[in-house]
């Protein structure tokens, strides 16, 4: 049994394979404060509603982008596990070169985003994230990580209007608009948010494509990837488990690696 689990700073993601099988999958709320045993005991909980175990041995890889947690996820794998996890950064085995100034600056997730993208695509792609910050990751059709842009994410932005305009009321993002030309405050809310995101992601994607010079392929994932996804001209196709895939990737070609190594 494998758990993967991507820790950003407002979502958990967790997965669990068998082999190649995903069982089941979860997206909690991420606490910088849990303690080892507070998740030792959610896991269990989350692994009990499935009719799963989460037993010694089991392996573990992680991607975070809250280094505070990182000393208690590792304190869990080797308490309830007795296992060390495998922790997605420097020295990491992915398969893809990092075209990047300084690429202990990229973010875990979106490497493990790129690195599952191309295994799907094994051509030229952009990775749209919609997390805390909605993230555009570009891979080149040799399969290397070139950059991307970081904006902020819907829901940092909504934020920033409820707080900054005492007037307007805070409303959730869920559905489509009915009518870009709205005719209330709530719907005239709804609408600018959801069709900005869109304006955002189709003219950034624009103009990747122009300055890569091919026709990538464009994947979309994150929370509100399928109520965005679904109005731009852009974006192909939503995988809501790319994350999860790189994760599973990731953890293969390292323990070949080491396979190799035990052998040589």
């Amino acid at each position: 049994m494998l758990v993967v689990m991507d820790v950003g700073n407002t979502n958990t993601v967790i997965g669990v394979y068998q082999g190649d099988h995903l069982l089941s999958h979860w997206r909690i709320r991420t606490e910088k404060e849990v303690t080892i045993d507070e998740l030792g005991i959610l896991l269990n909980n989350l692994f009990q509603s499935q009719g799963l175990t989460l037993a010694e041995g089991a392996d573990l890889i992680i991607s975070c982008v809250v280094p505070p947690m990182l000393n208690t996820l590792e304190g869990f794998a080797l308490r309830y596990l007795k296992v060390r996890p495998l922790v997605v950064g420097p020295g990491i085995k992915t398969g893809m070169p990092i075209h990047y100034d300084n690429p202990k600056e990229v973010g875990a997730d979106r490497i493990v985003n790129a690195v599952a993208a191309y295994d799907r695509v094994q051509g030229s792609v952009i990775v749209v994230d919609f997390g805390t910050a909605t993230t555009f990751d570009v891979i080149s059709r040799q399969g290397e990580y070139l950059g991307g842009a970081i904006a902020p994410g819907v829901m940092i932005s909504c934020e920033a209007l409820f707080m900054k305009a005492s007037k307007l009321p805070r409303v959730e993002i869920f559905a489509k608009p009915r009518s870009i030309i709205a005719k209330d405050t709530i719907s005239s809310m709804n609408a600018g948010i959801i069709y900005g995101y869109v304006g955002l992601v189709d003219g950034i994607v624009s103009r990747m494509k122009a300055a890569l010079g091919d026709n990538p392929k464009v994947i979309a994932t994150g929370g509100l990837a399928c109520l965005i996804a679904s109005e731009t001209q852009s974006i192909d196709w939503v995988d809501d488990y790319l994350t999860l895939k790189g994760l599973k990737i990731i953890y293969e070609r390292n323990r070949l690696r080491r396979e190799e190594r035990e052998r040589g």
